[in-house]
Parts: C-alpha cells; structure tokens; sequence
C-alpha cells in the first residue's frame, strides 16, 4: 500500500500572504489541522499548522493595548509563522515510510508531491485509519493474538487451518515477537466460534496470548 492509497485528495490550502485570522477561520470551518501553504505560481512553499497560528495569536507582553494588538495579528501573514520547505513524500512511497517519516521527524502531516505539483496530503489521521481497517475493527469476529515460532510457512499454515475449519480470515498483522527466535500474530477471523477456533490455531503456535470476540 502506498501513500497515493490513503491520503487525502481534497486539498485545502492558503496563500503565503493569507493574513493567520483568516487560516484560522478556515482551519475551523474545516475541521483541519494543518493547511499547505502555495505561492503565487501555485506551488508548496510551506505548511502551517493550527499550533502556529495560535503561537502567533498569542498576545505577546506589550505595552500595546488590546485594540493594537488585535490590530497587529490580523496584519500578520501566513508566511511569517508558517514551516518553509516542509518535507513531502511521493505517491508511491509505502505507507509505512511515510509513517517512520513522520514519527522520526515529530510531525503530524506530509504534503505529497507528483510531477512537482502539490498532489495531496497524508496525515496522522489517514495512517489512525489505516491501523483501524489493518486490524479488522469494524469488522465482528474473532480475535486472537498468537506467539508464533520464526520458521517459514507457519502463517500459511495457520490461514490453510482456519480456512479448513470453514473460517474467513479478516485481518492478519505480524510484529516482533518477545525474541529473535518469535513473532507475535494478530488476526481476526469470521465464521468459527472462539473456542473451536482456538483449538484449531493452538497446535500450530508457541502460545495463544488472547482470544476475544470483538
């Protein structure tokens, strides 16, 4: 899966010279976070983030009474208070590159460009949805959370056995496992009650951790 399958198409944005009341009212009117930021030629010069414009909206300790200060804040422009040269990903690149590019550099969205133009945005939202839709959330059935030993055909194993017993494999997700030598396996399976499916997995794994209706 890669970032052109989950991130948004509905682009919002603003204009460097857009005044921060005014990407604020939108952000609002939106129900949005973060706004890219284009120039006059309509391409990505920056981000600006609901943080920063509040950051900008706060009043400094001043002399100016209120009527100055609300006078000088609805001067201030987009492009002093928002991240020039945001970092951006491809519509190709995997979704989950994108993920580690965001938790390693702290952020929370990422234009993505294509052919040089803005072409959508990915946000922690999207990859929250993505976690829900890989785990099967919506979906009612049988989870069960496995320790699996790491040697090769086990998980085809596993999904030939439940398939056997007349049940449907909803979701299937594999992480590290309490060491080199497992795997820890969360599925969610359809059609098989818990305790029948239970005993069909068991003999094929090193211990079941969970096993919930859900």
């Amino acid at each position: 899966m890669t970032v052109g399958n989950r991130m948004s198409r509905r682009l919002i944005t603003v204009s460097a010279d857009t005044a921060v009341p005014e990407a604020q009212a939108l952000m609002r009117r939106e129900k949005i976070h973060r706004l890219p930021v284009l120039n006059k030629d309509g391409k990505l010069v920056g981000i600006v983030t609901a943080s920063d414009l509040r950051r900008a909206s706060a009043p400094p300790a001043t002399t100016l009474d209120i009527y100055e200060l609300h006078y000088l804040i609805s001067r201030l422009k987009v492009e002093s208070v928002m991240t020039k040269n945001p970092i951006t990903v491809r519509e190709d690149l995997p979704v989950e590159e994108a993920a580690r590019i965001m938790d390693d550099n702290r952020v929370a969205g990422l234009p993505v460009i294509s052919d040089g133009e803005l072409a959508g945005i990915i946000t922690e939202s999207d990859l929250f949805r993505l976690f829900i839709d890989l785990f099967g959330a919506r979906h009612r059935g049988v989870r069960l959370t496995l320790l699996m030993p790491e040697k090769r055909g086990e998980l085809a194993a596993i999904a030939a056995a439940i398939a056997d017993a007349g049940g449907n494999l909803l979701s299937l997700v594999a992480f590290d496992g309490e060491d080199k030598e497992t795997s820890y396996c969360t599925l969610k399976v359809e059609g098989v009650a818990k305790d029948a499916l239970v005993a069909v997995v068991e003999p094929l794994v090193a211990r079941v951790m969970e096993a919930r209706e859900s």
